[in-house]
């Protein structure tokens, strides 16, 4: 199936969702890996559940300064290019003759900046399903001022997701208060956003699920605004908390730190435990004698070329990936 890019299409597929009560996901990705992690896992799930033609989501930020994944996408760390080769993949892995062409994908530009990223939006705008126009940086009345300016610059053609406030990074040390209702449905009603990310208690790039998801807010936004939120920073709570935000009027989820925080430590055991087939004997001997590797790891298995590869490692990280984002397809797609 095409890549669903049209306006009205892709509200179709939103409208749907709401009627069987499910959350639609949108993955992030910096790199083919993730991507196809992704697009493998729905068609598995599909499979699985009968469901050969369910959405997905597939997203990527450009000059986002929080984690810019276009720059990442290639070595060439050229934004442009990376951004040139994720939609081309996403075009290739679609494509009539490929595994993924049942699959509804649809492409996301998230977290597009007011400011750094006006290059961006000279492009043809239709190659995407979405976009996330994010002026959360600014005061909230210029906030509302250049997110209307977008939304009537574009709205018409592309579903427009709105950032009422910012979600901030763990990782930094500015924080922002919670969105209240009155606000949020201010920001809905001045700049006709479809969606609307409001700050509900995640953080961006959380190196744990520890933070608590404030879904009672969320439940008040809604009743303003209609199930028109959206959750960013998804990675940063625990499952338990967000089995059921198809009732807080949560329909989109945003997700990446996770694909990358979760599945890094399995590659790393795996290493650790092939340590000679990965870096050969003397060198596992000597990281043994610096106490980087401990006396029980494996020095006696030859070094394999099938361990030196990049596939191996690709391979791990993509089977771990696919099982998170079959973890979350669980818990939405009921």
């Amino acid at each position: 199936m095409p890549l669903i890019l049209e306006r009205n299409n892709v509200l179709d597929i939103y409208a749907e969702a709401a009627q069987k009560k499910w959350v639609i996901p949108a993955f992030n990705s910096e790199n083919l890996t993730t991507t196809e992690a992704i697009l493998s896992a729905a068609l598995e799930f599909g499979a699985r559940t009968g469901q050969p033609d369910i959405p997905v989501t597939i997203g990527i930020t450009n000059q986002y300064s929080h984690r810019s994944q276009s720059v990442y996408y290639t070595h060439t760390r050229l934004w442009d290019i990376g951004l040139r080769l994720f939609l081309s993949d996403i075009e290739v892995l679609t494509a009539p003759d490929s595994p993924f062409e049942k699959l509804r994908v649809m492409v996301h530009l998230d977290h597009a900046q007011w400011d750094s990223d006006k290059p961006l939006l000279e492009w043809d705008m239709g190659r995407f399903s979405m976009i996330m126009y994010d002026a959360s940086t600014l005061p909230f009345e210029s906030n509302i001022d250049l997110t209307a300016r977008f939304v009537n610059d574009f709205g018409g053609k592309i579903v427009v997701e709105g950032a009422c406030d910012e979600i901030v990074d763990a990782t930094g040390d500015t924080r922002s208060d919670l969105t209240t209702p009155e606000e949020a449905a201010t920001y809905l009603k001045k700049t006709g956003v479809d969606f609307i990310v409001a700050n509900l208690g995640t953080e961006h790039r959380a190196s744990a699920a520890d933070l608590r998801y404030h879904g009672d807010l969320a439940r008040k936004i809604s009743s303003l605004t209609g199930p028109k939120l959206v959750l960013h920073g998804t990675s940063s709570v625990g499952k338990d908390q967000i089995r059921d935000l198809f009732d807080d009027g949560i329909a989109k989820v945003n997700i990446w730190t996770i694909l990358e925080r979760d599945s890094s430590p399995v590659l790393f055991e795996d290493m650790v435990r092939n340590a000679s087939r990965v870096t050969g004997a003397e060198k596992t001997e000597d990281m043994i004698r610096s106490e980087l590797l401990g006396n029980k790891a494996n020095r006696h298995s030859k070094a394999s070329l099938s361990h030196y590869t990049t596939a191996y490692r690709q391979e791990i990280i993509f089977n771990e990936m696919k099982k998170i984002v079959e973890g979350y397809l669980n818990l939405w797609y009921k």
